[in-house]
C-alpha cells in the first residue's frame, strides 16, 4: 500500500493569542540576558574598586570572571534579537542556530576567563605580593556571591521556561561563580591568619572550577549543535501522540532544538481503511495535541503509513539498478 504523508499545521499558526509563541520567548529571553548583564556588571565594577585598592589576586580572578559572565550577555542578546526575524527564503527554518552559536561565544568566553584568571594566579605565586584592606576583599566577595546567584536564578528560571540550553548553562555558569566569589572569602581568611599564599591559591582553585564549568557547558552546547535532544523529549512526544484517538502505533519519532524551539517529525500508523481525509483529520488532531503538550514545540510533521506497515522500515527500496546507473537504493 502506498505511503500516505499528512502534515498538521505547523507551528506559528497554532497560536491563540496575537503573538507568535517564539516572538514571545525571544523577548523573555531578551529581557533575561539585558538585566543579568546589569547586575553582573555592576558587581564586577564593585570588585575592581577592591581589587585596586587591596591587589587580591583571587578577588582578580573572580573579577575578570565576572566581566567575563557579564559579557556573555552579548552573543545571547544578539542571538535572541535574531531569532524574532522568523524564517527567509535563504533561511527557511529561521535564525534558531543562532543561539546555539551563541552558546559556543558563552563557552569560549569562560575558557578565556579561566586562562586570564590562572595566568594572574600563577604569576603572584612565583611573585608574591602583600594584600591590603582584608575587609574589603571580604565585602567585595560577598558582594560577588549575591550577585552571582540573583543572576543564576534568574537565567535557569527563564532558560527552562523557553527551553533556552544556551541560557540555562549561562545560569549554572553564574551559580558556580557565586561559591567562587566566596572562595575568595577563604583566600582572605588564609592571609589573616598568615598563610600569604592562601590567596594566590584560592585564585588557582577558582580556574580549576572555571574550567570545570567550561566542560559541562560545553557538553550542553554542542549537544545540541549536533542535533541531539533529550531521551525524555522524544519520549514525550511518543506518549502524546499514542493518546490521540485514531492513532494505532507511534513508530519513529524524531526531533532536533533550533536554539530555544524544537521541531519533529512524527510516524503514527492509522487504519487502512480511513479516507485521506479522515487520515489527515488524525494528523492534525495529533499535531494539535503535541503543541498542547510540549510547549518547546515550534512545529510537528506527522506522517501517516497504513498500520500493517508502521515504520521507515516498510518503505524503504531494495537495491537495485537501472538506465545504466549503478546499484542503489531509496
Amino acid at each position: 500500500m502506498a505511503r500516505n504523508h499528512n502534515h498538521g499545521h505547523e507551528g506559528h499558526g497554532h497560536t491563540h493569542g496575537a503573538v507568535d509563541p517564539s516572538i514571545a520567548t525571544s523577548e523573555r529571553g531578551i529581557w533575561a540576558v539585558k538585566w543579568s548583564f546589569v547586575v553582573l556588571f555592576a558587581t564586577a565594577l564593585v570588585q575592581v574598586v577592591v581589587v585596586v585598592l587591596s591587589g587580591s589576586v583571587a578577588l582578580l580572578s573572580d573579577t575578570i570572571h565576572n566581566f567575563g559572565d557579564a559579557a556573555t550577555a552579548i552573543p545571547l542578546w544578539i542571538a535572541f534579537a535574531l531569532s524574532r526575524l522568523g524564517a527567509s527564503r535563504r533561511f527557511p527554518f529561521g535564525y534558531g542556530r543562532v543561539e546555539d552559536l551563541a552558546g559556543v561565544m558563552v563557552v569560549l568566553i569562560i575558557l578565556f576567563s579561566a586562562i586570564v584568571a590562572g595566568y594572574q594566579a600563577v604569576e603572584r605565586l612565583l611573585a608574591p605580593e602583600p594584600i591590603g584592606l582584608l575587609w574589603a576583599v571580604v565585602a567585595a566577595s560577598e558582594v560577588g556571591f549575591v550577585g552571582n546567584e540573583a543572576v543564576a536564578v534568574f537565567r535557569i528560571r527563564v532558560g527552562r521556561e523557553i527551553g533556552s540550553a544556551a541560557l540555562v548553562a549561562d545560569g549554572y555558569h553564574a551559580r558556580t561563580d557565586g561559591w567562587t566569589s566566596l572562595a575568595v572569602l577563604l583566600g582572605a581568611v588564609g592571609v589573616w591568619l598568615g598563610y600569604p599564599l592562601a590567596d594566590p591559591i584560592v585564585g588557582l582553585l577558582i580556574t580549576v572550577a572555571i574550567l570545570f564549568i567550561v566542560w559541562q557547558s560545553g557538553k550542553a552546547v554542542f549537544t545540541r549543535l549536533l542535533d541531539g535532544v533529550e531521551p525524555e523529549v522524544t519520549e514525550g512526544i511518543r506518549h502524546a501522540a499514542r493518546h490521540v484517538v485514531g492513532v494505532e502505533d507511534v513508530a519513529e519519532v524524531r526531533a532536533r532544538w533550533l536554539g530555544h524551539r524544537l521541531r519533529a517529525e512524527v510516524n503514527v500508523a492509522v487504519s487502512p481503511d480511513l479516507s485521506v481525509a479522515e487520515g489527515h483529520a488524525i494528523a492534525r488532531a495529533v499535531n494539535h495535541h503535541l503543541l498542547h503538550e510540549l510547549r518547546y514545540l515550534e512545529t510537528a510533521v506527522v506522517h501517516l503509513d497504513p498500520v500493517q506497515e508502521s515504520g521507515e522500515e516498510h518503505h524503504r527500496v531494495a537495491a537495485h539498478s537501472h538506465d545504466g546507473l549503478p546499484v542503489h537504493s531509496h
